[in-house]
């Protein structure tokens, strides 16, 4: 080992070579679900081997006493927070019954380490190996690397290990964005969350805690670990996390082995439907949901959870379409912010467009904006360039939240566009055709850190983004038909008149006979002359609805129509309006409707849930829209010419195939 390079890549690439030996008899794409557990197994027995004699000696003296007080004693004996009690190693398979005494040797590891590798299905891999007589040769070639802790340190060993988690998303990439998010996606919104408090996490002996509740392969654990480690490497970040896909699970717990975390911390399940660190805070939070992927299946216990528990529970404020459960992930991180007296808590979090403008005012998804923004919880969303996932190439936005918020920041949102701060990839993976630079992810968290107005920043109020919805109605104005042949069609297939009794049907049909206009321009009207010609044939109110609803059609010229002296709303004119909150509705009702329709009003008994005040209130972020440059369009002349060129190219082609 030592003769090879000394760069992590070049460790990294070392240990990968062993693909090598697999070409052929497996596919690209399970090559790092055979070297992952093998370069964690041997990495554990590196780190083992000092205290490997004491162990084996005290797993004599424990076999007759009860398994929690054995686990306790053999910890002790490890010094780790792992341990193995096998006299095998890598080195020491033999070459008879190879793959019997490697499950014996993975058997014998401590219950957390030994559920790692049953995640990745190690075993059936190990008997693939071995069928293709190539398992002693494997094990034989990890058994040769020296991992040891004094040769890499597990801060050196964890950068490695990254390493191959990205060597085996990009030969896998088809579910890489699934489960791993782009480095350097994962290094800026890291930057962002971390950015301002380089000063306190630089002090001696600090001790901070990072949460993922979408862990995936420990990406942004990881990153965390790493900035914090660049800023004080006296600093310790204690790592949380959760994961549903068992196999990422199984990698986001080997890293956190490897580099010397609290295993136990990080959980197998679903986190909407299954939160297994219920009553945790965390100083730092970082995730990249799934885009747009649906939450039904979890769907009854989170709608359970928001009506039993509200607010105090994760869900309160509302919950969002079920085609998105973005913002459910959100509401959970929100909930898991320490209290600003405790010293507060920051989130990055990664979104598409969606939570940002989806659902009008009283949806779950404007609800539990004006949550957030009503709170003072939301710092920036910066807007990324398109094509940097492995999977996707929309349009996404990373989001940074905190609840203690320097004074400058009170009250504001800052929203920054990197849109163009992009490079080209020569070669793209799956959907990632573009990537940050170190310079450019300096860029935008600079621009964040300056928290000063751009063409590419710009600061709002957090009221800016509320708004009123009013319902403004028109007046009800029929005028009613008796005669006309369409609207008496309509009428008798209605599957009310079929309902009603055949004598009645006929009385109708002689009454509005006997009514001479064609036309009239008056409801009122046609209700007396309807009830004179039905000589005392009493009308329920519903059929007269009924007649009014066929016969009926809205009409300027017509009578207003009125119920106990006040009009009635016409609902096919009926309007809203959004009033920005700065604004007072009735101002706003006296200058952008009365002018266009005089006889409109709005309907004071709409009334928001919350504050009581006509209208009802909505939140939504229209981020492009602040941005949106004006791009005349090119001349006609400019047009032409283009035209004139492409026709003379096209005869010439023409030309030449008759000629």
């Amino acid at each position: 080992m030592n003769s090879i390079a000394t760069t992590f890549s070049g460790t990294a690439a070392f240990i990968w070579s062993v693909a090598d030996l697999l070409r052929g008899d497996f596919k690209q794409s399970q090559y790092g679900r055979i070297i992952l557990p093998f370069t964690l197994l041997r990495r554990l027995e590196c780190v083992l081997e000092p205290t490997k004699a004491a162990v084996l000696k005290q797993s004599k003296a424990v076999e007759d006493m009860p398994e929690e007080a054995a686990r306790k004693l053999l910890l002790h004996s490890a010094a780790q927070p792992f341990y193995n009690t096998s006299h095998m190693d890598l080195g020491k398979l033999g070459q008879n019954q190879v793959l019997e005494n490697l499950e014996s040797y993975i058997h014998s590891f401590s219950p957390d380490a030994r559920e790692i590798f049953d995640y990745f299905s190690f075993t059936d891999f190990l008997v693939q190996l071995n069928d293709a007589n190539l398992l002693f040769r494997v094990a034989g070639k990890f058994a040769e690397m020296d991992l040891h802790p004094e040769t890499l340190s597990n801060h050196d060993m964890g950068l490695v290990f990254e390493e191959l988690i990205r060597r085996f998303a990009e030969s896998s990439n088809e579910t890489a964005g699934e489960h791993f998010t782009p480095r350097d996606i994962v290094r800026l919104t890291t930057s962002l969350a971390f950015c301002g408090d380089d000063q306190v996490l630089s002090k001696a002996g600090v001790v901070r805690s990072i949460y993922d509740p979408t862990a995936g392969t420990g990406g942004f654990l990881s990153s965390g670990m790493e900035y914090l480690h660049e800023l004080n490497e006296g600093a310790r970040l204690a790592t949380f996390g959760q994961e549903l896909n068992k196999e990422s699970y199984a990698i986001c717990k080997a890293d956190m082995l490897i580099k010397g975390q609290e295993v136990s911390n990080i959980k197998q399940g679903n986190t909407l439907s299954d939160d297994q660190l219920p009553t945790n805070t965390f100083d730092y939070m970082l995730s990249n949901p799934p885009f747009g992927v649906e939450w039904k299946k979890v769907q009854k216990a989170v709608v359970d959870e928001h009506k039993q528990k509200g607010y105090g529970g994760r869900f309160g404020p509302g919950l969002p379409r079920v085609s998105d459960g973005s913002l459910l992930f959100l509401m959970h991180l929100i909930s898991k912010m320490r209290l600003p007296k405790d010293g507060g808590s920051r989130i990055g979090i990664i979104l598409n467009g969606s939570p940002l403008f989806t659902g009008g005012a009283g949806s779950g998804e404007s609800e539990i904006r004006r949550f957030i923004l009503q709170n003072d919880l939301l710092e920036a969303i910066i807007a990324l360039p398109t094509d940097m996932f492995y999977n996707t190439g929309i349009a996404t936005y990373v989001w940074v939240l905190s609840n203690h918020k320097p004074e400058e920041r009170k009250g504001k949102v800052q929203l920054i566009n990197a849109t163009d701060s992009f490079e080209k990839m020569r070669k793209s993976l799956g959907s990632k055709r573009k990537y940050l630079t170190e310079e450019q992810i300096e860029d935008i968290v600079r621009l964040y850190g300056n928290f000063e107005e751009s063409e590419t920043s710009k600061i709002f109020d957090s009221t800016d983004f509320g708004y009123r919805r009013i319902t403004v109605e028109r007046p009800l104005k029929l005028a009613l038909y008796p005669k006309d042949e369409l609207k008496r069609e309509a009428l008798v297939t209605d599957k009310a008149w079929a309902k009603l009794d055949e004598s009645l049907q006929q009385d109708i049909l002689k009454a509005l006979d006997a009514i001479e206009d064609e036309k009239l321009l008056s409801r009122s009207k046609f209700d007396k002359q309807l009830k004179t010609n039905l000589k005392g044939v009493k009308l329920p109110a519903t059929v007269l609805k009924l007649l009014h609803k066929h016969l009926g059609e809205q009409d300027e010229d017509a009578e207003v129509c009125k119920t106990k002296g006040k009009p009635e709303p016409a609902s096919e004119l009926r309007d809203y309006e959004n009033v920005p909150l700065s604004e007072s509705i009735d101002d706003y009702f006296q200058r952008e409707v009365i002018p266009h329709v005089p006889d409109a009003w709005i309907d004071k008994n709409k009334k928001d849930e919350i504050d009581g005040q006509v209208g009802i209130v909505g939140y939504e972020i229209p981020f492009n829209r602040h941005f949106y440059k004006y791009v005349p369009p090119r001349s006609l002349e400019e047009i032409d010419a283009d035209l004139d060129k492409v026709s003379a190219e096209i005869l010439e082609l023409l030309q030449e195939v008759h000629s």
